[in-house]
């Protein structure tokens, strides 16, 4: 039997971190998770929780173990602490580490300047750690870092897969598409990009970077095989992405909040694509001092169409007097603009993507209908303003 490929997942106790860890080692993947629990102390200090319990990486790990053949291994250490995180890498010898140790919510970064001042630190202090410990690897391994779809912002051209070649006063060069980020986030997203792309050149690193759009759903095959493994749910204004809001707000019978006009066009996946995405980009390495960018989303909607299909799928099972509410946008973004991102690596690789059907919407609203006295409705409406 093939050895497993040994492969790190950083931010392993996150939305994404979680399921990913678990779809890797089913797939015979030895993983490795390492998590600071930043993102758990950000939601306790600010009093917001999953719709659905969690449990902490011991519990999860320890039930995942006990059903796998495959084992996972955890460690709770910051990133940031660069000589604690080198004998860790140094031990393990990764082939691969996922980077998702970011804070992840643009109106988080938005809401102080103790807020903001974290996720500059963290973000780039972290993917600049990473860097650092991959170069002293005696494995050389790929890195893959999550991006966003944000850091391109809504340009008025299509969106190329990364890079964007250009004609000026009769030369030609090729440069990473053009980034304009939407809120402080973004803006730390975009300069991941960049400290990587410069060390993939100096030091010959093989970098993927996923430009991904926001996900939605809940489960994934693994999560499925018990409630210790459950990912988390959010749907405040913070870390809820918008189409779980949705279908929360709808299960509150609480007015669909739409930001603004509603006709934000974005890239979006369902969670079940995330990992498969992930996958691709495990075996279709770059080559070495590559920086390969893939952008990962399945379909675009507006705001507008994503409130009108969770609204139509929740009186399909039943749910009555909901409406959509449209209210003052908070963030400072264009509300009417052109949107045509490329997508076609993951297409060209294999990917079959999962479609946003009225069947899949009715699934997850009945699933999580359970849980509805549970949805503090002090979380649902936005509290951070751009401006």
């Amino acid at each position: 039997m093939k050895k497993s490929k040994k492969i790190i997942v950083l931010g392993g106790d996150g939305y994404l971190g979680w399921p990913v860890a678990m779809f890797l080692s089913k797939n015979n993947y030895d993983v490795l998770i390492i998590d600071d629990y930043s993102k758990r102390k950000i939601c306790k200090k600010l009093g917001i929780k999953s719709l659905c319990p969690v449990k902490k990486l011991d519990k999860r790990v320890s039930s995942w173990n006990k059903i796998s053949k495959n084992k996972i291994k955890y460690e709770i250490q910051n990133l940031r602490d660069y000589e604690k995180s080198k004998p860790i890498f140094n031990k393990f010898q990764p082939e691969t580490v996922i980077h998702l140790a970011e804070q992840p919510s643009a109106p988080y970064s938005m809401m102080s300047y103790e807020a903001a001042s974290f996720t500059l630190k963290n973000n780039l202090e972290t993917t600049l750690n990473l860097a650092y410990l991959v170069n002293n690897l005696d494995t050389k391994a790929h890195i893959i870092k999550l991006g966003t779809m944000g850091e391109y912002g809504t340009p008025n051209i299509d969106i190329e897969e990364g890079f964007i070649n250009i004609r000026h006063k009769n030369r030609e060069d090729k440069f990473l598409f053009p980034r304009k980020g939407g809120s402080l986030y973004h803006t730390t997203k975009i300069q991941d990009t960049d400290l990587l792309y410069f060390y993939a050149r100096a030091w010959q690193l093989r970098v993927t970077d996923l430009m991904q759009g926001p996900v939605y759903g809940l489960h994934t095959r693994e999560t499925k095989f018990h409630q210790n493994l459950w990912t988390s749910f959010f749907y405040d204004g913070i870390f809820g992405t918008v189409l779980n809001r949705f279908v929360v707000q709808a299960i509150a019978g609480f007015p669909l909040t739409v930001y603004g006009k509603g006709n934000q066009r974005r890239g979006y996946l369902n969670i079940l694509d995330t990992l498969e995405c992930i996958k691709i980009a495990i075996e279709s390495p770059p080559k070495v001092g590559e920086l390969k960018i893939f952008n990962q989303f399945t379909e675009v909607f507006t705001v507008n169409e994503l409130a009108e299909k969770v609204l139509k799928s929740a009186k399909n099972i039943g749910l009555k007097n909901l409406k959509i509410k449209k209210i003052i946008n908070p963030r400072v973004e264009m509300e009417d603009h052109y949107y045509n991102p490329v997508c076609e690596n993951f297409k060209n690789l294999g990917l079959k993507a999962n479609r946003l059907s009225d069947n899949y919407l009715e699934n997850l609203i009945e699933e999580l209908l359970i849980y509805k006295s549970k949805i503090n409705h002090s979380e649902i409406l936005p509290n951070i303003k751009w401006k």
